[in-house]
């Protein structure tokens, strides 16, 4: 399949690269949000899950309506609906969008943001119901007629869904860091998404999902990579825009610390996220700022890890090499969103993309000869 580009929703105007949430919704920026990726040539687009945000459901819907190819990554969490109304809700999401539709699964690494939710189950468990999520979904959408289930989290009897996605499944991701993750990603998903580590940790984590893939019987899951670049005309220039954005969020950060309630991963100075990922960024970050490349982590330690926070730094030339770096080996899904959302999205669409593409036609066409 051929490599796609991967951006994120922003339903709101927050520019700081670590949350929207709080903020609520405009639905005329999250509107020129989603044409601006659709013209730009975005394959995909994440519509992100917080117990506080905006709804993914709802804001993945409003995208489809209002795009004609960008396909919603809809995250979406178990145990905050019964799997059944899940699997029925994302089909007819998938026939309102033309079959456009594909769900990210998110087990959980924050124990404090779950319980906003009612979810008390620990991390481990989590994984086990998100396995088990999965096989409900699949199992409803496949069923001629009426289908039950008993399993260790679910148990229900004689449903139907008069509503079958267009392809008659819809692409499942799962994402992660950890053990577990590797473990339900590599037996139950399409796609399997990654944050931006160095090439050798990131080959390392590709191989384990494979290994459980493989142990499965079942094909390797493409590989979602997640990066935050910053681009400007020269490397230099882009270095320059870098320290000042990290001076930026330096400074949101410290005072995100003085009120943290309600976020996902703890302010810097607040404790250790709980989540791997987070955990394995920070780890990176302590050993340098610059690995590879053009992989710059100090944006990671200023944020304690919020999320996805490594960057590709420098000119359209030097972030399309970096990103073909990852694509050689095994990434097929490059997820790239910046921390001016909308205007860092459209001069990727302008810059960065073509380059990429460019690159893999002249590769394939070499290939062909």
């Amino acid at each position: 399949m051929p490599v796609e580009f991967i951006s994120a929703i922003h339903p709101n105007r927050a520019t700081d690269g670590t949350s929207t949430f709080g903020v609520g919704i405009e639905p005329d920026f999250a509107r020129r949000f989603a044409r601006a990726l659709d013209d730009g040539g975005f394959d995909y687009t994440l519509v992100a899950y917080h117990s506080s945000s905006a709804d993914a459901l709802q804001l993945a819907q409003f995208v489809a309506a209002n795009t004609e190819r960008l396909k919603p990554m809809l995250a979406h969490r178990p145990g905050v609906i019964f799997p059944t109304h899940a699997a029925r809700a994302f089909a007819t999401l998938d026939r309102i969008s033309n079959g456009r539709l594909s769900v990210h699964i998110i087990s959980g690494g924050s124990d404090q943001e779950q319980r906003r939710e009612g979810d008390y189950l620990n991390k481990s468990e989590r994984y086990e119901r998100s396995d088990e999520y999965i096989q409900i979904l699949r199992k409803v959408w496949s069923a001629d007629g009426p289908v039950s289930h008993e399993g260790k989290h679910y148990r229900f009897e004689d449903f139907a869904s008069d509503v079958a996605p267009v392809h008659g499944t819809i692409p499942i991701s799962v994402g992660g860091s950890s053990a577990d993750a590797y473990r339900v990603g590599g037996q139950q998903g399409d796609i399997f998404g990654l944050w931006g580590e160095p090439l050798k940790e990131t080959a390392e984590q590709i191989a384990s999902v494979n290994a459980h893939a493989d142990a499965a019987g079942r094909p390797r899951p493409r590989i979602w990579v997640s990066f935050r670049p910053i681009v400007a005309p020269t490397d230099e220039l882009a270095w320059e825009k870098a320290h000042r954005i990290l001076g930026e969020i330096t400074q949101k950060s410290a005072q995100r610390a003085q009120n943290n309630h309600g976020h996902h991963y703890p302010a810097p100075g607040q404790g250790r996220p709980a989540n791997v990922g987070s955990q394995r960024l920070l780890e990176v970050a302590a050993r340098g700022d610059l690995h590879d490349r053009a992989l710059w982590t100090p944006l990671a330690t200023a944020t304690n890890a919020a999320g996805s926070t490594t960057a590709l730094v420098g000119s359209p030339e030097t972030v399309a090499a970096a990103l073909l770096d990852y694509v050689d080996i095994g990434c097929e899904l490059l997820s790239i969103r910046g921390f001016d959302p909308l205007n860092d999205a459209i001069d990727y669409a302008r810059y960065v993309l073509p380059l990429v593409r460019q690159e893999l036609a002249a590769r394939e066409a070499k290939t062909a000869a």
